[in-house]
């Protein structure tokens, strides 16, 4: 039987340090090698057979997990806020890492974290991509406001970005000098790009095969449009992977840490251990959603008698939450079962 043979790889931009050990924990090979796809093909001309590898999630895993992934047993990703052998660690530099990594791995103590497929990681940097030119709009359109008040304009809070509105203000209002205008049409001209790109990238995740029909099923739901159906999808990939509605909640950032000690707990404030965009699109879909469905306006209300109007929203995006985990996992549109006298999915 052959012995497999385990390889810890510290990466960073321009290297990566590896670490190869047996299942005793002999080194067998330790090294650096450049952060390219042809150096990484020489270098496992060289390793013995099998061998499976793990390393750190970094802005630069996806590309080296993705290359390494066809020639090896396994390749896994951990967690990096749960590698605190290496954190706290006294002495620390990139070799001691990737020793460290490969321990980890070879006594299986590495806190492996979710890899999405490369078709939906794919398609997430394409909707994280759009979430960009969505803010870089919002700044242009703030720009616009600003230039106009520091000019000293009197306009229209309402219509200010509307295309006739703003056509006729720079025409007729004498207090917009010929200085400002080309800066205003430039800011404008910005808007309507990024406008048209944003829309053009949500049209062509909506019609993916890939995505279509668990973007409708999601749909199904109420108050849950085509963002907040695509950032979910793309965003969570395998549902199956959260056990319970708990740590999907959990996941999106919409509770607190505990922390418990001598029978003493404590709840803090948001977790800043979350999946950031999909929190976002979630809390700004919850504070709509009271005006799309019934039992979300009761939970709304129910929690906002508390006294809380943002802890009634969170109340709102954990329901909502349960919906997208129910749809998803059953495969079915979200159903209204009228017996009971409640909503459900």
């Amino acid at each position: 039987m052959e012995t497999m043979h385990y390889i810890g790889l510290d990466v960073h931009k321009k290297t990566i340090d590896y670490c190869v050990k047996d299942g005793s924990g002999r080194i067998y090979a330790a090294g650096s090698i450049r952060a390219t796809r042809l150096d990484l093909d020489m270098w496992m001309k060289t390793l013995p057979r099998p061998w499976t590898a793990a390393m750190e999630a970094t802005i630069f895993t996806a590309w080296i997990y993705d290359h390494l992934q066809p020639h090896a047993a396994a390749v896994k990703v951990a967690h990096p806020l749960m590698l605190r052998a290496i954190a706290v660690a006294k002495k620390k530099n990139d070799r001691i890492d990737a020793k460290k990594i490969a321990d980890c791995l070879r006594c299986d103590f590495l806190p492996e974290c979710y890899m999405a497929s490369t078709e939906i990681r794919e398609r997430r940097r394409t909707l994280r991509y759009r979430n960009l030119l969505v803010r870089q709009a919002v700044q242009m359109k703030n720009k616009i406001a600003v230039l106009l008040m520091e000019a000293g304009v009197s306009y229209n809070k309402q219509k200010l970005h509307k295309v006739g509105y703003f056509r006729e203000l720079l025409a007729t209002n004498p207090d917009i000098d010929e200085g400002l205008k080309p800066l205003l049409r430039l800011c404008r001209e910005t808007v309507v790009h990024l406008g048209k790109t944003e829309s053009a990238l949500v049209r062509s995740l909506e019609r993916d095969s890939l995505l279509v029909e668990r973007v409708e099923r999601l749909m199904t739901i109420p108050a849950v449009g085509p963002i907040t159906a695509l950032t979910w999808a793309l965003e969570v990939g395998d549902v199956q992977r959260f056990s319970s509605i708990k740590k999907a909640i959990s996941y999106c950032g919409l509770c607190g840490a505990e922390r418990s000690s001598a029978n003493i707990t404590q709840r803090t404030p948001l977790s800043k251990q979350r999946n950031k965009h999909l929190q976002t699109v979630l809390i700004e879909a919850a504070k709509m959603a009271p005006r799309n469905s019934s039992e979300l306006a009761m939970v709304y209300e129910h929690e906002k008698q508390k006294g809380n109007a943002n802890r009634a929203t969170l109340a709102v995006a954990r329901k909502m939450v349960a919906y997208l985990v129910a749809v998803d996992r059953r495969q079915k549109g979200f159903l209204v079962v009228e017996n009971k006298n409640r909503t459900a999915a």
